[in-house]
């Protein structure tokens, strides 16, 4: 897997991952690549900081005491409650279920489930659509 950071001519800068840089390259050609927050396909790698080891692997990155974080977390939590209420729980085929939605084999409808790591990169190549859900307990 390879993450790159990408930037649309409008300017928006997104991280996203790929199965290698072959994987890239092709989904760009193909068109398949587009702007996270505007849909621009006029994409181009943006510069990128090397990601150095670290000596501290117990640490992870983190952010306190912005202004809107317990609203972000109220947002969060609101989400995945309404997708645990309403989609399918697929359990371990979410992966299948999912493909099988975007190529129109199956009924569209919201399903949520697990999927290894292998099957999330499939998917990314795939070009299908989806998202982790939040796990933001009630006292972080």
């Amino acid at each position: 897997m390879i993450q790159y950071s990408l930037q649309c001519s409008n300017g928006h800068r997104f991280d996203v991952w790929f199965k290698n840089a072959a994987a890239y390259e092709e989904q760009r050609g193909r068109g398949l690549v587009s702007c996270a927050e505007c849909g621009d396909g006029m994409i181009e790698k943006a510069p990128m900081a090397p990601n150095v080891a670290r000596t501290d692997q117990d640490r992870m990155p983190v952010s306190a005491h912005h202004p809107e974080a317990a609203k972000i977390r109220d947002m969060l939590r609101a989400y995945r409650q309404k997708v645990l209420a309403e989609a399918e729980n697929v359990g371990d085929r979410f992966a299948e279920e999912a493909r099988k939605i975007h190529f129109e084999e199956a009924e569209a409808r919201g399903i949520y489930g697990e999927a290894t790591r292998d099957e999330v990169a499939e998917l990314i190549e795939d070009g299908v659509d989806f998202l982790p859900l939040p796990d933001v307990g009630e006292d972080n």
